[in-house]
């Protein structure tokens, strides 16, 4: 099975690379409608998930988001299939930002900077808008099965110019050294895979977030920044938050909870206004039916 998976990427990113762009997204489009009317597990989780940012939507707006959810989702796989054959000007311009002075100035006074971001819109397009623009960033990845296909994605996001570690918990102490070289560390950070995260409120029931981000802030002094990224008719748009400041008085215990709830909150904020760009396919709430690391 984890052989039929590998070879189910590699051809989709072969294949998906070679077609003209219309053709591509079209067929990615197709695809998505046909996930959605099967309402597969992460169809179904998708709409759970939604329906809690958004309890005022009715049963047939809710239909409407989470297909238009899946298309998202889909367009960014296409994305991800065809970005290594864009040119730096297509990456870039194709590319709006809002308070961007908040990472360059933490670069420029050299503190390094953490940007904490949700699965929205497209993160790796993101990423290599960066690093095309003079602040190649690190991150970490979630080690994939099979392991071919683990390499392919470190593969493909060295490729694009960031330096990527294995998530493990080591690979906190690489990135506390990297900050204090004056590096710009990029964190997925809505969904928590460690056991360990903070527990949140976001949207009204209890979350778990990963404490990365502030915990690495806490350590190093380099600002944590938010970020979210959501999807435009041209490529993406980008907008950060302020820096999250690290609370005056408490232990770090107390004062790492603060602070990914505030960027959970901030979440919840872009969340209302951009759903159907974040394509949260898993369980991220852990109240009912919550089961650890359930997929």
């Amino acid at each position: 099975m984890k052989q039929l998976t590998y070879i189910a990427y590699l051809s989709a990113w072969k294949l998906i690379r070679l077609l003209p762009a219309k053709l591509a997204y079209g067929l990615m489009r197709i695809i998505a409608d046909r996930v959605y009317a099967k309402n597969v597990s992460g169809v179904r989780r998708l709409r759970s998930n939604y329906a809690r940012v958004r309890p005022d939507l009715s049963p047939r707006e809710l239909e409407e988001y989470v297909k238009e959810g899946m298309r998202s989702y889909l367009r960014y796989w296409c994305d991800t299939f065809r970005l290594p054959s864009w040119s730096d000007k297509q990456i870039i311009t194709t590319v709006s930002v809002v308070n961007e002075h908040f990472l360059r100035d933490a670069l420029a006074a050299g503190s390094g900077c953490i940007v904490s971001l949700p699965h929205a819109g497209n993160w790796d397009h993101a990423g290599a808008y960066f690093c095309k623009t003079g602040a190649p960033l690190v991150t970490v990845a979630e080690h994939l099965e099979p392991e071919k296909l683990f390499q392919k994605f470190l593969a493909y996001r060295q490729s694009i110019g960031m330096e990527v570690f294995d998530a493990s918990a080591r690979s906190l102490a690489s990135l506390a050294q990297r900050l204090r070289s004056n590096r710009l560390v990029a964190l997925v950070a809505d969904r928590d895979l460690s056991k360990n995260g903070v527990e949140v409120d976001f949207c009204g029931f209890p979350a778990r977030m990963p404490a990365g981000p502030a915990v690495l802030s806490i350590q190093t002094g380099a600002p944590l920044i938010t970020a979210f990224v959501s999807y435009t008719n041209k490529g993406l748009h980008i907008e950060f938050g302020a820096p999250i400041q690290v609370p005056a008085t408490g232990t770090n215990t107390e004062k790492v909870a603060i602070m990914i709830q505030e960027s959970a909150s901030r979440l919840e904020e872009h969340l209302k206004k951009s759903l159907t760009d974040w394509h949260m396919l898993q369980r991220i709430w852990i109240d009912g039916d919550f089961k650890e690391r359930d997929e």
